[in-house]
């Protein structure tokens, strides 16, 4: 009866987003060498997000920031057309937003205005894309800015403990580069260099469009056609993933004068695209909860111990605390993993979590703007832009013993990282844990 019971749940939970999500059903279509994905809306708004793809792959550590400075000045910065102010307060008009951000393995240029307003806000956006100015006093002051941001964050322990976690694990591997920069290479850039950089990276090869929004399908591909043709075609260009194994528990450390200390360790995760990605994610999420109880309720050692799968071109699962008995908690974590992995996640834990998943997956897909994001994070790291939309049936069919499996699979070996007073942590308990198996011997 309880089965039955969370089946329709979960029913329930995507039957009732299902008007938000769609009024007719999605395509997609090749425009100019360009797939462009198009959810039809089902409400007057319009979001039009240009994806480029590589990320950090795109560019060297020593010019880490690059990216990010360049989707700022596409709307920071002017147009060959607008300066900043008269480009601004031509959106402001039609209160029209137009702006451009990136990630470990994209950038996103995006457009969100009233469907009455696009013919007057997508010659802006096309702009903001094909000519950007980048002016160099207004460049001067979005890098002035970043600056500024990035020093603030170095006094902030949850971001710095985020930044050495990755600095270490991914030591040789482009994901240990902050797309954000640092001090030194941001200080570095030009608005020269930056706009090299950028119109070597606007190429057809890289780029995907989404389009949620009620438009005839003539007017988007005219609108597309028109925007691309400007654009070079480029070399061919995939997205590379890579496996994070780790082949042994290691602990790294900095001592810092800090209220707490703070720990984060990192081990693998399945990659988007492969058979385990969504029972993996399940179980991080169960996992969340398990850790949660014990590191704070059972054993008050974290005010807000977390656990998270953190998908992307290479993925990897985490778990991270602010603690001021760094020893107590690997002890703590060592045992409920082992116990997770004698016993597995029962029934009633899956069918529940699969319904938590699935609500909040709807929920937060509500808008336009994030309907769009997921579709073209599906397209981007699974090649397969549907899944955004088939997510519901692909979570119901989970069993417990999937969920189990994927979790005793990738939780193994992990990166410990530390910062904090190293008087009060034994790194050989986290080097020589009970989870030091050998567990994360798997290949992709």
């Amino acid at each position: 009866m309880k089965k039955y019971i969370y089946s329709l749940l979960i029913i329930a939970a995507a039957g009732s987003f299902k008007p938000a999500l769609a009024q007719k059903p999605a395509y997609d279509m090749m425009v100019d060498g360009v797939k462009v994905i198009v959810q039809p809306s089902g409400n007057d708004i319009v979001v039009i997000q240009t994806v480029i793809k590589g990320g950090v792959q795109n560019y060297p550590a020593a010019r880490a920031g690059i990216e990010s400075m360049a989707m700022n000045a596409l709307t920071e910065c002017g147009t060959l057309k607008h300066d900043k102010n008269s480009f601004k307060n031509a959106l402001e008009k039609i209160s029209a937003n137009v702006y451009g951000y990136t990630n470990k393995n994209y950038a996103t240029v995006v457009l969100n205005c009233i469907k009455s307003d696009f013919n007057t806000a997508w010659p802006l956006y096309t702009e903001a894309i094909t000519m950007p100015a980048f002016d160099a006093k207004e460049f001067a002051r979005v890098k002035q800015d970043a600056i500024t941001q990035l020093k603030s964050e170095e006094g902030q322990p949850d971001v710095a403990i985020n930044k050495f976690a990755d600095k270490v694990a991914f030591a040789g591997r482009s994901y240990a580069t902050d797309p954000s920069g640092t001090v030194a290479s941001l200080t570095a850039l030009t608005p020269q260099g930056t706009k090299a950089y950028y119109q070597s990276i606007l190429t057809k090869s890289r780029m995907t469009i989404v389009v949620v929004a009620d438009m005839e399908r003539a007017d988007i591909e005219a609108k597309v056609k028109g925007m691309l043709a400007g654009i070079k075609q480029g070399a061919p260009f995939e997205l590379k993933k890579d496996f994070f194994r780790v082949y042994k528990n290691t602990f790294s450390s900095e001592n810092r004068e800090l209220a707490t200390n703070y720990v984060e360790g990192t081990t693998s995760g399945p990659a988007p695209g492969t058979p385990d990605f969504d029972a993996f994610n399940v179980a991080m999420r169960i996992f969340y909860d398990k850790h949660f109880l014990d590191i704070r309720t059972n054993n008050g050692l974290s005010y807000a111990p977390s656990a998270w799968f953190s998908a992307g071109a290479t993925s990897v699962a985490r778990v991270s605390v602010s603690t001021t008995q760094p020893d107590k908690y690997i002890a703590v974590f060592d045992k409920l993993v082992d116990k997770i992995k004698t016993q597995g996640f029962n029934a009633a834990e899956v069918a529940d979590m699969k319904v938590t998943y699935l609500t909040s997956f709807y929920y937060k897909n509500e808008t336009n703007n994030a309907q769009a994001s997921s579709i073209a994070s599906n397209e981007v790291l699974h090649n397969n832009w549907k899944r955004s939309i088939t997510l519901v049936n692909d979570v119901k069919k989970l069993t417990p013993e999937q969920v189990s499996d994927a979790f005793r699979k990738y939780i193994g070996n992990m990166v410990w990282v530390y910062q904090g007073d190293t008087k009060k942590v034994n790194p050989l308990l986290f080097t020589n844990g009970t989870l030091n198996k050998g567990e994360n011997a798997v290949s992709h």
